[in-house]
């Protein structure tokens, strides 16, 4: 009886201790839009980095899993899954995080960045308009902000019709955009005419020219094979947009201290590794580019004029959009850029 008894106990102490161990084990599952090599994409980079510094200093008591190419919906269905609580993170790029956090739209003003150093410093977490942007998102949306960066440097122009060198060379061209009212009016001012598709239809709608060209950064570019249904690449600068990192509050709250500082520590290197490989994808991607695309790139005169032509449209649109509170945003992010 005795015996019988000591392997009841012994068996019970196993099992409590198994239970305890599945439930000290926790998983934060990330969604995003790119290609999940860390050579391929920054956000692919990203969850490649930060899964590696987290399930290693944690002894693998918090597991990480990647969703990559869209597997769990278009941004902004996994934004709401993370606000949900069904999903723990995603990475999103502005025309997702705008559907949950129309403001993001103050990004949008053109030509407002001088370069891609000031760029990195401005949209950054740890800036103080990072700071700024990211306690307003989370009043906003209820979601933590993990990181800021850029979508992969300059958006830059293509189309299959003609090479840009001109303002006058963008009329009646169609140009694929997000589902965002300042990407249409930018190409609108320009005298393209917007077409606003997600991006799952972009290749398609190019291939069959539902559009004639689309604006992205080149290492964007590259990944989604446009040199296959596009012949020109114009070298504008003209936008550089964010991408946001969210983490469902609950969870992170959930995270011992402990827990809490080693994912905001991973968090911010895989932004600088995300940030990294996007600078070299860029420079490795426009000579593979060369030679399937025409390149130019407008000259400064022009830049002047497509400056002038879109600045003020979009200006006036955020203060339409976002009232007095857009205004303020757009002018700390303002300041911020002059400060650099």
């Amino acid at each position: 009886m005795f015996n019988k008894l000591k392997i009841l106990t012994v068996a019970l102490a196993a099992a409590l201790v198994m239970t305890s161990g599945a439930q000290a084990e926790k998983t934060m599952r990330i969604g995003h839009l790119n290609p999940d090599s860390p050579y391929e994409s920054h956000s692919g980079a990203m969850v490649s980095v930060f899964k590696s510094l987290v399930e290693t200093a944690t002894n693998g008591e918090i597991k990480v899993e990647a969703y990559a190419n869209g597997q769990l919906g278009k941004d902004n269905e996994v934004i709401q899954q993370v606000k949900d609580g069904l999903v723990e993170s995603c990475i999103s790029s502005s025309g997702g995080v705008a559907q949950h956090y129309p403001m993001i739209g103050i990004f949008d003003l053109p030509f407002v960045f001088p370069n891609i150093h000031v760029a990195e410093e401005v949209i950054d977490l740890n800036s103080d308009f990072g700071q700024k942007l990211a306690a307003d998102i989370n009043e906003k949306t209820g979601l933590k902000v993990l990181g800021l960066l850029d979508s992969g440097g300059f958006f830059e122009i293509t189309n299959s019709k003609k090479p840009i060198t001109t303002i006058e060379d963008l009329d009646g061209l169609r140009i694929r955009t997000m589902t965002l009212p300042t990407h249409e009016t930018i190409i609108s001012s320009l005298g393209g005419q917007p077409t606003a598709l997600p991006w799952a239809e972009v290749y398609t709608a190019l291939q069959t020219s539902v559009a004639d060209g689309q604006m992205n950064p080149v290492p964007i570019i590259a990944f989604a094979k446009f040199e296959e249904v596009q012949k020109y690449l114009t070298i504008t600068n003209h936008l550089i947009t964010p991408y946001v990192w969210f983490i469902n509050n609950d969870f992170y709250n959930s995270l011992s201290e402990e827990e809490k500082g080693i994912v905001d520590w991973a968090s911010a290197v895989a932004v600088e590794a995300g940030r990294g490989i996007s600078r070299i994808i860029e420079s490795t991607a426009l000579p593979k580019l060369a030679d399937k695309m025409e390149i130019n790139a407008l000259s400064t005169e022009q830049l002047d004029k497509f400056a002038a032509a879109s600045q003020p449209a979009v200006e006036t649109l955020i203060a339409e959009k976002f009232g007095d509170e857009g205004k303020a945003m757009l002018a700390a992010m303002k300041a911020s850029i002059d400060a650099m």
